[in-house]
């Protein structure tokens, strides 16, 4: 069994769905600390043919919390703004009518818990990419006070009975691989193909978007494509 564990990200990029496409159990770590500046709440998405950020508003964040003790922001009209901003950048895109309605139902929803939310949003993203990967809501019910680290992540793995843990490249040095060989699970990088590139209007392309972007240039077939354009390290 190939396991994935990552944090809540808001509207992630390509790598995070190549992630969970590439397992059979997706876990999202929701009680470990809220990271300011990250992408937990914030992405990029193209404004005038350039990376800009959106954040998603939140009420009272703190590192000092965990994710899963956030709330999004009471002032809706804040958050809608981000509705706004896809609408008017995206409108002309290829895929805008079928994609926007779905960014409307998880942008307008009622959910205020910020894990909740994110992780409404990425099961609503894999749906329409048709990823049937088992994603779990929190990570609750693992033991967090035992273990920090790799530690934690090796004590899920085996409590999933997985045999193949994969994680982003991005986190190579964080791991050691006889670890985790020490009890029959092996551990593997996922590295996003670099030479990925699609049609943005008539711009030249800016790569490591928001999923958003992704869907709204490339059609169901095309995103499920690129989701296998990866290698395991």
């Amino acid at each position: 069994m190939k396991l994935g564990i990552m944090q809540p990200y808001f509207f992630p990029y390509l790598g995070y769905f190549q992630l969970i496409n590439a397992v059979d159990k997706f876990i999202i770590l929701d009680d470990v600390n809220f990271i300011n500046k990250g992408y937990i709440n914030r992405n990029s998405i193209l404004i005038n043919n350039a990376p800009k950020i959106v954040t998603l508003p939140l009420s009272k964040a703190s590192q000092n919390k965990y994710i899963n003790e956030i709330s999004l922001s009471e002032d809706r009209k804040s958050i809608n703004k981000i509705l706004t901003s896809i609408e008017y950048n995206y409108k002309k895109a290829p895929f805008f009518i079928t994609v926007f309605p779905i960014l409307k139902e998880i942008i307008e929803s009622k959910e205020t818990n910020l894990s909740k939310f994110l992780f409404n949003s990425i099961k609503l993203i894999c749906t329409y990419l048709e990823i049937n990967t088992d994603i779990v809501e929190t990570s609750e019910s693992y033991d967090k006070q035992s273990f920090k680290g790799q530690e934690r992540i090796l004590d899920i793995a085996k409590l999933e009975k997985a045999n193949s843990y994969i994680n982003p490249i991005g986190g190579k040095e964080l791991y050691d691989f006889s670890y985790f060989a020490d009890y029959n699970i092996n551990l593997k990088f996922i590295k996003i193909d670099q030479d990925i590139e699609y049609k943005q209007f008539n711009s030249s392309f800016v790569p490591n978007l928001s999923i958003i972007d992704v869907i709204m240039f490339n059609s169901i077939n095309e995103t499920k494509s690129l989701l296998d354009k990866y290698s395991l390290v």
